[in-house]
């Protein structure tokens, strides 16, 4: 059984599943910070009615990687939501990505500038993040959230960077998908797109996979044409000039000291993928478990996991292991 209300600016949509109800308010206006999607647990409402403050809810935020949108975590949210009534669950577009893209950022376009923007975004709503999930391009901006800000970062919070490292990218080898040339031979691609089906086939030429393939296809809209009726265009939810910034600074970015140096109260989880895409250095994997040792406060650490039977798209691969993992940091009641 379902129901939506929609106003002009703001959706509230229902779902009853196993007798829980989810709230998903979406908010895509050019005049906010970041367009994003608030899932609520069935729970939720019922506990802001008699708590001191609605923003007390325990939040978690979801962060998508390069080229991805909020849509990446939509399903995987309504999930924890289920599972977990008494959370909700900020979802985002990051800068130059989906329904964000159209909003106004001045650059340069970074992953402190984006982190920034998240910040701004659960400042304005008041929110007190809790748990921060980022895959990929988005684990670093969850861990320069916390570089940035004392406020509006609660604590104790966890951080969890999935199939991502602090600092150098290391790309995959031979025969691999790579970020930075999908975006150089996205950026060759006329502005006005005829059909998706072209653009699938000439990622597939390039030497992309077919999976790759068919998700970037995903980021093609029918084109706004005031022409003809029989034009069917399409053209990209993103900016990929902005994009490329990011990814470009997503490669630069070392974030290590926040590894190496945990604030109290901070819990920083690596999962790495057990068929990621990225080269896992060793030195990588011995700095993040020197890191373990270190962390001896029990409300801050480090800790390095495994996921088995995933590839870089662990939230695609295998999100029951991946919901496993997560379902660690939901399994406690905050207090204020």
């Amino acid at each position: 059984m379902k129901s939506s209300r929609c106003y002009r600016r703001f959706c509230t949509h229902m779902a009853l599943v196993d007798d829980r109800v989810i709230h998903l308010s979406s908010v895509t206006t050019s005049k906010g910070v970041l367009a994003y999607d608030l899932v609520q647990g069935g729970l939720v409402r019922q506990a802001s009615a008699t708590d001191k403050s609605p923003n007390d809810v325990p939040t978690a935020v979801l962060l998508h990687g390069i080229l991805g949108s909020r849509k990446n975590w939509g399903s995987f949210a309504k999930r924890l939501a289920q599972e977990f009534p008494l959370w909700q669950f900020l979802l985002v577009d990051l800068r130059s990505h989906g329904d964000s893209a159209s909003i106004s950022k001045r650059g340069p376009h970074t992953v402190a500038a984006a982190a920034l923007d998240v910040l701004k975004l659960v400042g304005q709503l008041k929110l007190t993040p809790r748990v921060l999930v980022g895959h990929s391009f988005g684990g670093k901006v969850a861990l320069s959230m916390v570089d940035q800000a004392a406020k509006p970062l609660a604590r104790p919070v966890r951080v969890w960077v999935l199939d991502s490292t602090p600092g150098k990218v290391r790309p995959g080898g031979s025969g691999e998908d790579h970020p930075g040339e999908l975006i150089e031979f996205l950026s060759k691609l006329p502005r006005e797109i005829s059909s998706k089906q072209e653009v699938l086939n000439s990622l597939v030429q390039q030497g992309f996979s077919m999976d790759v393939a068919r998700w970037v296809v995903t980021n093609l809209r029918p084109s706004n044409n005031t022409g003809s009726l029989s034009s069917r265009g399409f053209s990209w939810v993103f900016d990929l000039k902005g994009i490329a910034e990011m990814f470009k600074s997503y490669e630069e970015t070392n974030l290590w000291k926040i590894v190496e140096n945990v604030p109290r109260g901070v819990h920083v989880n690596f999962l790495k993928a057990e068929r990621s895409l990225h080269r896992w250095a060793l030195e990588d994997l011995q700095r993040i478990h020197a890191a373990e040792e270190l962390a001896s406060d029990e409300s801050a650490g480090v800790e390095m996991h495994v996921l088995e039977d995933a590839g870089h798209w662990v939230q695609a691969d295998n999100p029951d292991g991946l919901f496993k993992f997560l379902s660690k940091s939901f399994r406690f009641r905050p207090q204020f």
